[in-house]
Parts: C-alpha cells; structure tokens; sequence
C-alpha cells in the first residue's frame, strides 16, 4: 500500500484527484498507476485501470488471477467492473468512498473467488484525500 500511496502523491503533484495504485504478482510489482483523467481528457484514465493496463502487458495476458490490487480508495463501479474482468484475485484498499466506490451500488462486482480486504492505511488514504479537496476549495 505504500507504494500506491506514492502513487496517489505524484497524482496530487500533477494536480489529478489522488488516488494510486499498485498490482503486484508474486511479490513484485507488475502494474502501476495513478489518476490520468485531467492530464489525458479521460473519464476513464482511473489509477486502477492504468495499473491493469500495465499489469497486463508486463504479465502478457488479460487475467490476472494471481495478482493482488493495492488500491488507496475504494473501487469506483467502473473500476471495480474491469477488476471482475481480469479476474484479479485480491483486492485491497486504503479508504472507504461513501459517495462514489462501487459498495454504494453492488455488494461485489469481483470475480467470485476473488478476496477484498478495506482499511489498510485508511487514515494516512483518506487524509490525502481530505487534504487535496480542501486546498482546491
């Protein structure tokens, strides 16, 4: 997760919505990303989906059964969608998104073997968050 973390920072740096994440394969990193929407024009340049993006080219296929997601805010529907795509088969994020993460509209999208764990580093997650949206306000 503090490698997402990271992520979720060079986002704010670059003025994008904060939020990063990592897929990693037998303990290493495979994909990565972070928010992309301002600087591509892109709705749907989510960290999540860059991170399955490049997990998927550098493991030279679609699914990802074996990989873990670390995320630092809960799937939005869109990317937990993709998620269930791949197959990945661990999900875990930092903070809960109680207006737009996927659990305000289904129970779970994910491929039914897959794991979900919520809360590591939620605080240290959310507050980057909180801080971002209190210095554009």
């Amino acid at each position: 997760m503090r490698a997402a973390l990271d992520e979720a920072r060079a986002a704010a740096a670059e003025g994008e919505v904060p939020v990063g994440a990592v897929i990693v394969s037998r303990g290493q990193i495979v994909g990565r990303g972070h928010n992309l929407t301002e600087s591509l024009t892109d709705v749907t340049a989510h960290a999540e989906m860059q991170a399955i993006t490049a997990a998927a080219h550098a493991l030279g296929g679609k699914y990802l059964p074996e990989c873990t997601l670390y995320v630092t805010v809960e799937p939005c529907l869109m990317c937990a969608g993709a998620l269930g795509w791949s197959q990945i088969g661990r999900i875990v994020y930092g903070a809960s998104d109680a207006k737009r993460g996927y659990s305000v509209f289904t129970d779970s999208p994910f491929h039914p073997r897959a794991k979900v764990e919520s809360g590591l580093l939620a605080e240290e997650c959310a507050e980057l968050m909180s801080r971002f949206f209190a210095a554009k306000r």
